[in-house]
């Protein structure tokens, strides 16, 4: 048996064992904290303390981020492509992996490089230019009432965009491998076996009720409450358009336009015997509002028409103080606009954009839209939100095409019903958005010297704007015989202002053969101001 001094040794010492731990323990915060106290106090003294204008040799792992910079800079390493890793670096430097990490973060901090989770650091897109890229300048177009006649070339255009053979810079559609295409397809396969019968009036307009539902809530998950009831389904946006401007507006009437402005725009304009009056257009904020109100000060025009959001050709996003202010001034006209917004949902930015749609109070603003630019142009599936007109563009839709076919309109339902379609959005903007600058770059460093791009904040095209010596069209059927399409400004006014002027599509993968083909555009480009 233990006697009672024999425990009361034992407890002791437990007691004395646990109180040495609890003291190391409290040493060691203290140490911590008294360390974290310090290095505070020494980095505010540092920064309060005169600089000195002498300045200081480089740490190590400045000198190690300014050789690979230069190494960027002078093309060893090239936009997209693969660093060596931090381990590969510290091995080969013979210097702690610690002081690469600093080196690799001070570099993705001056935008040279950038993280990719798993796979490593490589060179951000754009990094190696040797200057910066030259900005457009506001466009300046004529103020006079014009005829369209632009449906001939750009069906002749589009013709030849369309050969499986050839690089598809000039195509106005994303890549369609971007598309859910099979996914949507097995939707309609099961919607055509569990409807046998299907009647004319099944879809008469406004169109498929499901379908409607999930545009609705499609606005009201961006922050828009749209009612449904005013939404008519279209065959595309284009026949969205048509059957807004023909509400508004009859044969002989002026309409004004962005300028460049979208071909499809053009199209209904003259489609129905009208005349365009092309608008001043800043590239990064849209059509200027000052050149319009003297317009229409000056003269009667019967619509507007406009892409706030990512506009074709030249990618702007228009702020949306600017898209209130539009609005008031067409207002005080009595003046109705169209708003295409077929990009709305393609934007760069953390936030999705506002539309003209969300300051009109007077039904004023006639919005277009489709899925045929992030879910597939196949389907031919658009709507309009036509506010105080909706019943004639209503009534225009029987008369012209009675309905939109069923099918597509079921199967695009039921692929939103589910929430499958923002996670297919996020991909297709980030890709967007990288391809993006990594055109921007190729287009810097191989066309002539003088060529200006715009910068655009959505959507998959590119505006590039060539030395005043380049003719578009000849470009194009030059590029065409190297099997490359490319877009000429001409598709895009009524007039020959942007005819050394391309558009160029980047929503394609990247691949050398993109890369050559941008190569061959930029010298053809550059032999063209030699003759």
């Amino acid at each position: 048996m233990i006697n009672r001094d024999e425990l009361c040794l034992k407890s002791g010492r437990r007691a004395q064992s646990q109180f040495t731990q609890f003291m190391r323990f409290a040493c060691f915060v203290q140490f911590v904290w008294c360390g974290s106290f310090i290095a505070r106090v020494c980095h505010a003294f540092d920064a309060r303390r005169p600089r000195s204008r002498q300045r200081h040799p480089l740490k190590l792992y400045e000198e190690l981020a300014k050789e690979i910079e230069g190494q960027v800079r002078r093309g060893v390493f090239r936009p997209g492509e693969r660093v060596p890793s931090v381990r590969q670096t510290s091995q080969h430097r013979q210097i702690s992996i610690t002081t690469v990490l600093r080196a690799y973060l001070l570099l993705e901090s001056k935008g040279i490089i950038q993280s990719r989770p798993q796979s490593g650091y490589f060179v951000r897109l754009g990094a190696n230019d040797a200057a910066p890229v030259q900005e457009l300048d506001v466009s300046k177009p004529i103020a006079v009432s014009a005829q369209v006649d632009v449906s001939r070339l750009v069906l002749s255009t589009l013709r030849s965009i369309g050969s499986d053979e050839a690089v598809p810079l000039g195509s106005p559609y994303p890549d369609p491998a971007l598309f859910p295409f099979q996914k949507i397809n097995r939707y309609a396969h099961a919607v055509g076996r569990r409807k046998t019968q299907w009647g004319v009036t099944d879809e008469l307009p406004p169109g498929n009720p499901d379908l409607i539902r999930q545009i609705a809530r499609r606005y009201l998950e961006n922050g828009v409450a749209v009612d449904p009831n005013e939404i008519v389904v279209t065959v595309g946006a284009t026949e969205a358009i048509n059957l807004c401007l023909q509400a508004v507006a009859k044969p002989g009437d002026t309409v004004a336009v962005e300028s460049p402005t979208f071909y499809a725009m053009l199209h209904a304009i003259e489609r129905m015997g009208m005349r365009a009056i092309e608008v001043a257009t800043h590239p990064r904020e849209g059509i200027d509002l000052g050149a319009l109100a003297q317009i229409l000060d000056k003269r009667r025009i019967a619509a507007c028409m406009v892409m706030p959001n990512f506009q074709n050709p030249l990618g702007f996003q228009m702020p949306d103080e600017k898209k209130r202010e539009l609005v008031k001034l067409l207002v005080r006209h009595d003046v109705p606009v169209i708003e295409n917004d077929v990009y709305h949902e393609l934007y760069f930015g953390d936030v999705h954009p506002g539309a003209l749609k969300n300051y009109d109070r007077k039904g004023l603003v006639l919005h277009c839209a489709s899925f045929s630019k992030t879910l597939t142009s196949a389907y031919r599936i658009g709507w309009a939100m036509p506010g105080r007109y909706r019943e004639q563009v209503e009534k225009l839709k029987f008369l012209n095409t009675l309905t939109t076919p069923s099918i597509p309109q079921l199967a695009i339902a039921e692929y939103l019903k589910q929430d499958g379609y923002e996670h297919h959005l996020r991909r297709l903007r980030k890709g967007f958005a990288q391809r993006a600058r990594l055109m921007t770059a190729m287009v810097t460093r191989f066309f002539p010297e003088g060529t200006r791009v715009s910068h655009p904040m959505g959507g998959y095209v590119l505006w590039v704007e060539l030395p005043r010596g380049v003719d578009s069209m000849q470009l194009y059927k030059l590029a065409l015989e190297h099997g490359i399409t490319v877009g000429p400004g001409y598709m895009f006014s009524t007039t020959n202002g942007y005819s050394h002027c391309i558009r160029l599509n980047y929503s394609y993968a990247w691949s050398p053969e993109i890369e050559r083909a941008l190569a061959t555009i930029g010298k053809l480009a550059a032999a063209s101001l030699r003759q």
